[in-house]
């Protein structure tokens, strides 16, 4: 059995779909969510599934070994960033070398970064007057959106589109491929 872990700040859909995905495996199981908003509704989300989750602040994540600590105690195999937003420290990519996945909101290289995600991308792209958008799963390393690029997966950007519209076009990639992805990087 591999165990997982997800990291998220905000509503957590993604986080559900992956926990659905998983839910009846046996092969994978989300072991634990853990959250750096304690008003995040991915906590919700994952008392629905059973899946213990455990709340951190910046200071145990990034000036301490408390999170790569706990990663360890739960025996994690991949880590999976489900619309985390904060840079990864070096001691967990360190812990963890290519056993950390994210989701991107754009096609990468392009429109990635600090600051680049949810709305801020999908502002950029359709002010760039791009033809497609999508998403990206990579690796994750010491920079924002700069890690080996497992999978992208594309949606056409329609001349009306509103960046509400594309969104709603990348969650819908989101929910579809990112479990499957993570299946398969898991299981490899």
């Amino acid at each position: 059995m591999k165990n997982m872990a997800i990291f998220a700040s905000g509503s957590g859909t993604n986080a559900q779909k992956i926990m659905e995905h998983f839910e009846n495996s046996s092969d994978v199981q989300v072991r634990i969510v853990l959250v750096n908003n304690p008003e995040a509704g991915v906590i919700q989300r994952a008392e629905k599934f059973n899946v213990p989750v455990v709340k951190f602040n910046r200071q145990q994540f990034s000036k301490s070994n408390d999170v790569v600590d706990i990663l360890v105690n739960y025996q994690i195999d991949l880590v999976v960033l489900a619309g985390f937003l904060w840079l990864v420290p070096a001691n967990m990519v360190e812990a963890f070398p290519n056993k950390i996945v994210n989701i991107h909101p754009a096609l990468l290289p392009n429109y990635g970064g600090k600051g680049m995600y949810g709305d801020n991308v999908h502002k950029a792209v359709i002010a760039a007057k791009e033809k497609e958008s999508g998403i990206t799963i990579h690796y994750v390393n010491n920079q924002y959106d700069d890690g080996a690029i497992i999978a992208q997966y594309t949606c056409e950007i329609n001349s009306g589109d509103t960046p509400d519209d594309l969104a709603a076009k990348i969650h819908k990639l989101e929910h579809q491929y990112f479990p499957q992805v993570i299946e398969d990087v898991i299981l490899k």
